[in-house]
Formats: C-alpha cells, sequence, structure tokens
C-alpha cells in the first residue's frame, strides 16, 4: 500500500497507484478530499497535457500547488486520469 504523508497528517493511501516518472498517481478517491483546495496554477507537459494543481491544506497549513491531476491527459497518459501525485515536501512510502 503506498501512503502520501504531509505535515504528519496521512493525506493518501491506496493499493491502487499508477507510478510514472517516479510519482504514485494516486486514485483521487483515495485522498482526503478535505485537505484539497483548488489552485489556479497550471503547467504543461508536452506527453502528458496540462496539469493542474490543489494546494495541501493540514491543521491550518498551507503547501501550495504540493499535488496534481491531469482533468484531460493525453492519450500517451491515459492512464494518469482521474489521479492525483505529490511533490513539495510530501512523503510517499509503501
Amino acid at each position: 500500500m503506498a501512503i502520501a504523508r504531509w505535515n504528519d497528517k496521512i493525506i493518501a493511501s491506496s493499493d491502487d497507484t499508477v507510478v510514472v516518472e517516479g510519482n504514485h498517481y494516486f486514485p483521487l478517491d483515495s485522498v482526503d478530499p478535505d485537505v484539497l483546495k483548488a489552485s489556479a496554477h497550471t503547467s504543461v507537459c508536452p506527453w502528458k497535457g496540462t496539469a493542474n494543481y490543489f494546494t495541501l491544506v493540514v491543521d491550518g497549513a498551507e503547501n501550495p500547488d504540493a499535488a496534481w491531476y491531469y482533468a484531460e491527459p493525453k492519450e500517451a497518459a491515459a492512464e494518469i486520469r482521474g489521479r492525483v501525485a505529490f511533490w513539495r515536501g510530501v512523503e510517499i512510502t509503501g
């Protein structure tokens, strides 16, 4: 089981992650919805498409744009549709 932790809180856990470029993509329904705050930030990957971001909020602390997802990934990245990945200090174990 893969577990994502930030600020001493488990924010996601799943037996069904997809690893792409070293990042675990968790099913959106495995992420605690209370820690996700929509962000206006986007970035573009040439083969995955446009990434959208969430700011993580745990016990009043915010980690800006620390989670990302591809709402409409390109065909080559279809396996990560509906999944969220983390960075910026989020620890992934398992």
